[in-house]
């Protein structure tokens, strides 16, 4: 059985030079050696996936063998594009019509700042960038390839960062596609917004989506050895603040031994499934003795999506939002609304669930406590306490619109709680949603987006929506900039744009 990874590091991105024979071989090494440089600068920028150099593209032939190679290359996320000198674009249309994988159009440039008084033709002729990506941009455009476009030169900061944010969408939609989720019973009955098309799901996204019986995951739960308990609680008790009645001799000992089977069973099923993702339902527990709770948390913290109530949406969000947010600061998990503060210029929503999230969201030491849940009928599950750390994140919901789903995404400051919430032993968030509480749920209740989400503090909203682009799916932003008015002017366009550009 082998670990989920969450790390960039198996990944890469290909560097395609686009030229032609016209200019002969002093000019094509010269392309050579400039596109190296430009990919050496990339690779001393910090970029989070590796960059990697091929030979310049110079023909109709060796443009399709190239998507053809790097379609199947496992470790390849996408493209990067350059017409250094002058490409012309019908040598790109079989390759860009085979290409499957994220394609990002770099507009650059091997010099800032150009030599005036040394520029001739032959300068002219090498450094024609500006000439060559136009026509590139144009192929592009006839034949309706989703790209990025980032302009500007790579030594600027601001050039690396965009192609940094949209190697982590690749990484996403990258690891989107080889998802499986497990979902242990189904959805949570006439719930609607967790519902979806997992046929589609598999078509838009490569995710595939499908469900086992709970008394599978208690066949794993009850295989678990005592000595591998024993060695989880005593991990337990080292990482976080245990209660003392959950401790060895405490009168709930018991409970935190339980959550500790669940927690191994669930692992050993997701891992010899190859699962990335699962999903639970508080109505379909069979004999299992609690909720998950410890153990989803936990398995979060790990890598894994999830979703609760059966929402496998938001369980495919949060696996692409830990991939797409490896190795930086912050986390990311399941979040639901649940309440508002309305006091006027005060306006805040309190997030959390059952028990489910992420204790990825803080750096504080979580409390390890055990209290009844109210519903499901079952014993009290262990869960983990603490309050999401203060900071800029990104909440996000899909929404199946049968003709097609739909992310919105709204960017958030969270904050600590205006006081102790003693009685609310469960882990919870606390945000300002931009541009006010009113315009945000305004604007999220017009876009119909689901009450499940995912909440990030590692990436920003444009990951998401480079996310969307890669997806071909529909992104609503909802930001410092939305106006209401406008956003459901947008509503009313993306319903004619996405049922007309629909295949028949």
């Amino acid at each position: 059985m082998s670990p989920l990874s969450t790390t960039l590091d198996a990944y890469e991105v290909w560097f395609l030079t686009g030229s032609q024979d016209l200019y002969g071989e002093e000019t094509l090494q010269q392309v050579a050696e400039q596109s190296q440089e430009i990919v050496r600068m990339l690779g001393e920028s910090g970029l989070p996936v590796k960059v990697v150099w091929k030979p310049t593209l110079k023909d109709s032939a060796s443009i399709r063998r190239m998507a053809l190679e790097v379609n199947a290359a496992d470790q390849a996320i996408g493209v990067i594009a350059w017409m250094h000198t002058f490409s012309p674009a019908k040598m790109w249309i079989a390759g860009l019509d085979a290409l499957r994988k994220p394609l990002l159009h770099l507009h650059t440039q091997i010099n800032v700042a150009l030599p005036w008084a040394e520029i001739d033709f032959d300068f002219m002729n090498l450094n024609q960038a500006a000439h060559g990506d136009r026509e590139f941009g144009y192929i592009q455009s006839r034949l309706g390839v989703p790209r990025k476009t980032v302009v500007g030169h790579v030594s600027s900061p601001d050039v690396c960062a965009k192609v940094a944010t949209w190697q982590r969408a690749a990484a996403g939609w990258a690891a989107v596609h080889e998802l499986k989720v497990a979902r242990f019973g189904d959805n949570m009955r006439n719930v609607a917004v967790t519902e979806g098309d997992k046929t589609e799901a598999e078509l838009r996204f490569g995710v595939s989506i499908n469900t086992w019986g709970v008394n599978d995951l208690v066949a794993a739960v009850e295989a678990q050895s005592e000595s591998d308990i024993d060695a989880l609680v005593a991990e337990y008790e080292e990482t976080y603040d245990v209660v003392p009645e959950l401790r060895r001799g405490g009168n709930r000992h018991e409970s935190l031994r339980y959550g500790a089977r669940q927690e191994l069973g669930l692992l050993s099923f997701l891992e010899e499934g190859g699962f990335g993702a699962f999903t639970t339902n508080f109505e379909d527990l069979g004999v299992l003795r609690q909720l998950p709770g410890l153990a989803v948390q936990r398995l979060m913290a790990r890598g894994y999506g999830f979703g609760a109530e059966g929402d496998w949406k938001t369980a495919v969000l949060v696996r692409a939002a830990k991939v797409m947010g490896a190795g930086l600061p912050g986390g990311a998990s399941l979040m639901e609304d649940y309440t508002y503060h309305l006091v006027p210029g005060e306006e805040k929503i309190l997030g959390a669930h059952m028990l489910e999230i992420c204790p990825t969201l803080t750096t504080s030491k979580p409390s390890l406590e055990v209290h009844p849940l109210g519903i499901g009928g079952k014993e009290d599950p262990v869960r983990l306490v603490f309050d999401t750390d203060a900071g800029a994140g990104v909440v996000v919901a899909m929404s199946d619109m049968r003709d097609r789903f739909r992310l919105t995404a709204n960017a958030v400051e969270v904050v600590p709680p205006d006081a102790p919430l003693p009685n609310l032993p469960v882990a919870r968030a606390v945000w300002k949603p931009e541009p006010s509480l009113e315009t945000s749920a305004a604007a999220w209740l017009s876009a119909g987006a689901a009450h499940h989400t995912v909440l990030t503090t590692a990436v920003g909203l444009e990951v998401f929506e480079d996310f969307a682009d890669i997806a071909e799916v529909e992104l609503l932003r909802i930001d410092a900039d939305t106006r209401l008015r406008d956003f459901q002017r947008e509503l009313r366009w993306n319903a004619a744009y996405y049922r007309l550009a629909q295949k028949l």
